[in-house]
């Protein structure tokens, strides 16, 4: 029997559904094209497919919640913007109604729409010196019609007014500030003490907390080579060892007169002038300067080198779905982590009644020391055990990394060697995809001795896997080179979990028996909204580039090749996103820096929470691992019979790799498209487990091909193909 609150919401719920609530199919259809957001974008932000969006406009079904509500308030907030007969549809020659950012109608389940900012806005009587008393920003409207860019699903119900404008602005030599949706603003500023009272007072830029016990991020203003040199602002860093000026340069000198801070890093690429919060208000800017390299180039490709307004645009995507950029791209990721899961939040004492800073349950609270095998060989635990000179083994440090493994060319079969093509595939954010429900430790680590093995504890683990044999035509699992371990060495949790379910699953003549273990308590998926964020990024972005989950396999290969052709901002949101995710987990781990470090000392970042090589191990362990389950359900789906019992051997038909490199693997192939090799069926699905064409992570998309003499030529030479495959690219070792 139905409780009478069930009853009751079921009554309303009928009543509801009677309702005409939404507006008719047609004017659905016209208050989409009015805002420019194509059926496959509007799908992506409601989690649904294009055909059902379809299907909504033509009236052949309705939404149900809590898609309907959704749906109804974005529709509701169209319509407010877009009313019948007014406004144009993006891409036609008409001026756009309202350049500025308007406030989403819509929940936080149904993202607002921006538009974004044209390539080469007109700005019409540029500012060449500021007036005695600074004026209210002037907005000017773009010279031509935006293209749509649709937000992540988790963006803010509406627009803040202390954030109408956005997040960031550029500033250029004439004083233009570009910002989100095209809007570019007057600034008078010539100062960086001016620029940062004027941004804090008349701008109105920033970005909301992502979590409610977090910090509003903080405006950050992004300097052309001219706004620099407004500014007074030197064309190139004269010392290229510590990337910053001299405190007796004259902006440091102004800044310092005006009762403004700078960090300890100082006034570098990225810099932070400040005052000490008073109370909840906080007084910050941050500043990037274009002239001395703050946008590498490695994470954002060409950006630096786009006009003012559509660099605005670019960093306002990746603000809007990743965070406002505040350093680099590995920064950003991991303060990403804080801002999802702060610290720390207010909490009232019982005994005093005042309020305290207490814990956020499942955050990273305080720093924690890691266990000696887990850090670097600068950290004070490693030099306080080895010598400077002494290179430390398998059974004393944890070396948990990426593959980097090649086969010996004498294993290449005749079939293999028959083929024409080497194809190569590549892991959709492979560390991104491993951190997804990962348990990570929270506390500090603990030393026990000959422990049982639990897969739900975190931990580093020193045990002996040297007994599991495997096909020597694969990698091993336990080792970044592929060979197989010759005694006991240290693994992270995830690696000897798959060391367990190898010799249960293939009933394999091993025992996991660890030595000894540094284990931590509390264990949680302390990255599953770091994955979550990311993720929704990646796809809306990849979306936007018109490679979405409705794809076909053919047609997912067709899309891909040149999908960043078409918008070149976009391309560079993307790379700075897969640079998030790298770069935020190679600095759990982030080493020392600075000529005047000395080995066995402390350095600044083991005092935050997020300093954990354990964290930083355990999600490249999971990734490593992912890729060697693939490998081998990959090559059993490819097999005539199954895998011979005690051991894990292949047929010599088996798909097998040639060489693996981090998130791409190289297979020999008779055709050159990855269709040719992966095992898909007459149906058109995948095996089981085995490699996939698709756009989440997780899933692979075509690397490159080659012909197979060119790889096994690389073999012969020990170098490794995947590397290579698609032209010269870095090792990807998250770092």
């Amino acid at each position: 029997m139905p409780t009478e609150r069930e009853a009751l919401f079921a009554a309303v719920d009928a009543l509801l559904a009677g309702e005409p609530a939404l507006p008719p199919p047609g004017e659905r259809s016209r208050l989409r094209k009015a805002a420019g957001v194509p059926q496959s974008k509007l799908a992506a932000v409601l989690q649904t497919t294009v055909q059902t969006v379809k299907n909504w406009e033509s009236g052949r079904s309705e939404p149900r919640e809590p898609k309907r509500e959704a749906y109804r308030r974005l529709l509701e907030g169209w319509a407010a913007r877009f009313p019948d007969g007014d406004g144009e549809v993006a891409g036609s020659a008409g001026p756009v109604a309202t350049p500025a950012p308007q406030p989403s109608a819509g929940p936080a389940t149904a993202a607002a729409v921006v538009a974004a900012a044209p390539p080469a806005p007109t700005v019409a009587n540029p500012v060449g010196s500021a007036p005695s008393a600074p004026p209210r920003p002037v907005a000017k409207k773009p010279a031509a019609n935006p293209a749509p860019v649709s937000l992540p699903v988790s963006a803010p119900a509406a627009v803040d007014p202390a954030f109408a404008h956005g997040p960031l602005g550029v500033l250029d030599g004439d004083g233009s500030l570009y910002c989100a949706g095209g809007l570019v603003l007057r600034c008078p500023a010539t100062t960086v003490p001016a620029l940062v009272e004027w941004t804090l007072a008349e701008a109105q830029l920033g970005a909301p907390r992502l979590h409610r016990f977090g910090k509003d991020s903080d405006p950050l203003v992004v300097l052309t080579a001219g706004g620099a040199e407004r500014l007074g602002l030197p064309a190139r860093l004269e010392d290229r060892r510590s990337m910053r000026l001299p405190d007796g340069h004259k902006v440091v000198q102004q800044i310092t007169r005006a009762k403004w801070q700078l960090t300890r890093r100082g006034f570098g690429p990225w810099a932070k002038v400040y005052r000490p919060a008073q109370g909840q208000q906080r007084q910050c800017v941050q500043l990037a300067v274009l002239p001395w390299d703050a946008l590498d180039a490695r994470s954002w490709g060409s950006a630096a080198q786009l006009p003012p307004a559509e660099l605005a645009r670019v960093l306002s995507v990746y603000a809007a779905r990743v965070l406002t950029p505040r350093g680099s791209t590995a920064v950003a990721g991991l303060e990403l982590m804080t801002a999802l899961r702060p610290p720390t939040r207010a909490v009232r004492d019982d005994t005093t009644g005042a309020w305290v800073s207490g814990p956020v349950p499942g955050s990273l609270t305080a720093p924690v020391d890691a266990a000696y095998p887990e850090v670097p060989d600068e950290h004070p635990a490693a030099a306080a055990l080895f010598a400077r000179t002494h290179e430390r083994t398998p059974a004393e440090v944890l070396d948990e990394e990426a593959f980097d493994w090649i086969r010996d060319p004498e294993l290449l079969t005749d079939a293999e060697c028959a083929k024409r093509y080497a194809v190569g595939v590549d892991v959709n954010t492979a560390f991104l995809a491993a951190a997804n429900r990962l348990p990570v430790g929270l506390s500090a680590p603990a030393h026990v001795t000959a422990p049982r093995f639990d897969k739900q504890v975190p931990g580093s683990w020193l045990v002996d896997l040297s007994e599991i044999e495997l096909d020597p035509r694969l990698p091993s699992p336990f080792t970044p080179h592929g060979r197989p371990p010759t005694g006991p060495a240290w693994y992270a949790t995830p690696t000897v979990a798959y060391a367990q379910e190898l010799v249960d699953t293939y009933r394999l003549p091993a025992r996991i028996e660890p030595i000894e273990a540094f284990v931590r308590t509390g264990a949680g998926p302390y990255l599953d909204p770091w994955y979550k964020h990311l993720a929704d990024a990646y796809k809306a972005t990849m979306a936007d580039l018109g490679v979405t989950a409705e794809l076909s396999p053919q047609q997912f290969l067709a899309v891909m090749d040149g999908h960043k052709d078409g918008d070149p901002g976009l391309a560079a949101v993307l790379s700075a996103i897969k640079s998030t995710v790298k770069g935020g987990i190679g600095k759990l781990r982030e080493r020392p820096q600075g000529a005047a470090y000395r080995p066995g000392e402390r350095w600044p970042a083991l005092e935050r929470p997020t300093w954990r090589p354990d964290i930083r191990a355990a999600v490249i362990s999971a990734a490593r691992i992912n890729m060697h389950r693939k490998l081998v359900k990959t090559a059993l789906a490819t097999q005539t019979g199954p895998a011979p019992a005690g051991r894990l051997e292949f047929g010599p038909d088996a798909l097998l790799p040639v060489a693996v490199l981090s998130d791409c693997v190289v297979y020999p192939s008779a055709g050159p498209s990855p269709l040719d090799v992966l095992p898909y069926d007459t149906a058109g699905k995948p095996a089981p487990g085995a490699f996939r064409l698709g756009v989440s992570p997780g899933m692979v998309k075509h690397e490159g091909t080659r012909e197979l003499f060119w790889a096994v030529e690389l073999l012969e030479q020990q170098h490794n193909p995947a590397r290579h495959i698609k032209g010269d690219r870095d090792e990807d070792d998250g770092e």
